[in-house]
């Protein structure tokens, strides 16, 4: 007995060091891609592909699904780690996360008044100086610059970021919440969506008067539902594929299809009659209204549900869209810069519709070639890690890709 308990951890070692890594689930990458991809059409407005993203034919857009799939990431990377002893190495490290997209949003705002700026005294085109936000800044540098620094002013089409970085300084308390009671944190975070929604609470700019254009404390919930959906998930339970909610949630992509398309926007004044809250009959962005809430939800959930659907999105590591996705912060930096370029560049040429489709054409392709360079380091790097570890001392890390193949 002493000699199998001696002998069978040995044997258990060397089969996990011989046993291949499992292959990386890439239907994140890939949903990340596509967010990122519109994300940075939407941002280059008055070209013929703004037409076919997905605001054109649904409640929601780009911003919905990346918070969405941001949620499910963090709980795949964060997950069961936060554990007694080890809380205060998350907390840091997602205060650290925080302090990375704030660093990646002073960087895009930064250009982007570069840009806008250049772009007027060199183009001769003073009404740039009138665009996304910054004449209120150049004619109060003095407040101005603060207002930028503590986000109390925020560029045009420059305000995911701040949004984003907020959710992850929530996050401790999030992973907190979880820990202690799923439910409870599902409970705190519908609560604070509905009282930040009625009572319009937010953080307030305090150059020009209003709201963060994204509400972190609405958003909050969208975040909170990828997050503790992984989580259940994690713990060994599933997200049932049920016909009656397959059912509804077709109907409603299909009534919200209809809706945007043919314009409707008319009934939602009959909405408003109901006497209901706006952040549930609205289609508010900043407050994240229910409409858009359900709309990016039900089309989880048949991404989910459908296996064929789920499929289309699985592609191979090497798979362009998996690569892109894969380096999502990096990208959706230089998808802004580019965006911002591509905005200069459309006013000068008073919009012209094939100077911005050729544009669009170019920062796509300029995103992609960035992720395969990116990639590319990221390889050389993994590389020479394992060149510097002797093979028998390699363990192979447990992997949360089951978990994403049963969430998605």
């Amino acid at each position: 007995m002493n000699f199998r308990a001696n002998i069978e951890p040995a044997t258990a070692e060397r089969q996990a060091v011989a046993k291949p890594a499992t292959q990386r689930d890439t239907r994140l990458d890939v949903l990340r891609a596509l967010a990122l991809l519109m994300i940075f059409i939407n941002h280059v407005p008055g070209q013929i592909f703004e037409q076919i993203t997905s605001k054109n034919f649904g409640f929601s857009d780009g911003a919905e699904a990346f918070v969405l799939i941001s949620g499910i990431s963090v709980g795949l990377a964060y997950g069961t780690r936060f554990l007694p002893g080890n809380r205060l190495a998350m907390v840091l490290k997602a205060v650290k996360r925080a302090f990375t997209l704030y660093t990646a949003h002073m960087i895009t705002t930064f250009v982007t008044l570069v840009l806008f700026i250049s772009g007027a005294w060199i183009f001769h085109q003073k009404g740039l100086l009138c665009e996304v936000n910054i004449l209120a800044l150049l004619m109060d540098p003095a407040q101005g610059i603060p207002a930028l620094l503590t986000l109390g002013h925020q560029i045009g089409y420059n305000n995911i970021l701040p949004m984003y970085g907020a959710l992850f300084l929530m996050l401790p308390l999030i992973m907190l919440l979880e820990a202690r009671n799923p439910l409870l944190l599902l409970m705190v975070s519908v609560g604070v969506w509905m009282v930040s929604g009625i009572y319009y609470i937010a953080p307030h700019t305090t150059l020009l008067e209003g709201f963060w254009f994204l509400n972190p404390l609405s958003w909050q919930l969208l975040f909170v539902i990828g997050f503790a959906g992984t989580m259940h998930v994690k713990r060994g339970g599933r997200i049932p594929a049920h016909p009656i909610l397959i059912a509804l949630a077709s109907a409603y992509v299909l009534l919200s299809f209809i809706w945007v398309t043919d314009r409707l926007w008319i009934l939602g004044d009959y909405l408003a009659t109901l006497g209901l809250p706006t952040v549930i009959t609205g289609f508010d962005k900043t407050f994240l209204s229910l409409p858009r809430l359900l709309h990016v939800l039900a089309l989880a959930y048949l991404i989910i549900s459908i296996p064929s659907l789920s499929q289309l999105l699985r592609r191979s590591g090497s798979d362009p869209l998996t690569i892109l996705g894969r380096h999502s912060l990096s990208i959706f930096v230089a998808g802004t810069i580019l965006a911002m370029a591509g905005q200069v560049l459309l006013y000068v040429t008073n919009k012209s519709p094939t100077v911005g489709a050729i544009y669009v054409v170019i920062g796509i392709a300029a995103q992609f070639l960035y992720a395969y360079h990116l990639e590319h380091k990221r390889l050389q790097l993994a590389g020479r890690r394992v060149a510097k570890v002797p093979s028998a001392a390699i363990a192979i890390p447990p992997t949360s890709e089951s978990i994403a193949e049963r969430l998605l």
